[in-house]
């Protein structure tokens, strides 16, 4: 009497152990049902979808060993707890203590993600603020922002944080040009006073006392 047939999830999960990361197509085919049954077997046993590779890789959810960022590469196929592309980048930025760059995210999830970023700031899922050369993505969160201009702003002046006669000049400044973008109270109050002080300094001014800029057309410099 011939022996009952293997269930189809016991037959997948004995796929998974003689490969890590399936297509769906293939996968499919090795246990002899439809591409639509194969995903509702991957939903009944809980998996991943890969970031990279535009999702199109498979695992179950029992075999990544995440590391600290919650991302697992098998190969170069990239998986993460957090689930899609945009969702692993917001999540990597938000829990960065000063944000991030394009390329540290690159290096990080091994894949090009300049296009995504420029994508999710105009969602308005990410923030970004210049530094130096780059832009530097940042949480939209404002307490978790806030944060991470503070430390944005320590990294580019190592120094102690601005003297208290230097943020009196600022704000003074604010009062008299409120038209005024961080960038343009920085070069004003640097010019003055003659030192060097940054855009990022003054926003994180601003993030350190509560203060809130309200966005407006640059005026020229007087």
């Amino acid at each position: 009497m011939p022996s009952d047939p293997m269930p189809p999830t016991q037959c997948l999960a004995s796929l998974f152990t003689q490969q890590s990361c399936w297509m769906i197509e293939p996968l499919a085919a090795e246990l002899g049902y439809s591409v639509p049954s194969a995903r509702r077997f991957l939903c009944e046993a809980g998996y991943y979808s890969s970031f990279t590779h535009n999702g199109r890789w498979y695992t179950l959810r029992s075999i990544p060993r995440f590391n600290r960022d919650g991302l697992w590469f098998h190969d170069r196929i990239g998986f993460s707890r957090a689930g899609s592309l945009t969702a692993t980048i917001i999540h990597l930025v938000t829990r960065s203590p000063g944000g991030m760059t394009a390329q540290q995210l690159g290096e990080k999830l091994h894949n090009r993600c300049h296009s995504v970023l420029v994508q999710l700031w105009r969602q308005g899922k990410l923030e970004r603020r210049k530094s130096g050369r780059l832009h530097v993505y940042l949480a939209v969160d404002p307490p978790v922002q806030s944060g991470q201009l503070l430390v944005l702003a320590n990294e580019d002046h190592p120094a102690a944080p601005l003297p208290a006669e230097i943020a009196v000049f600022i704000l003074a400044e604010v009062i008299r040009h409120p038209e005024f973008n961080f960038e343009q109270l920085a070069k004003v109050v640097g010019r003055r006073q003659r030192i060097s002080l940054k855009a990022t300094q003054v926003e994180a001014l601003f993030a350190l006392h509560g203060l809130k800029k309200t966005t407006q057309p640059a005026a020229p410099l007087p």
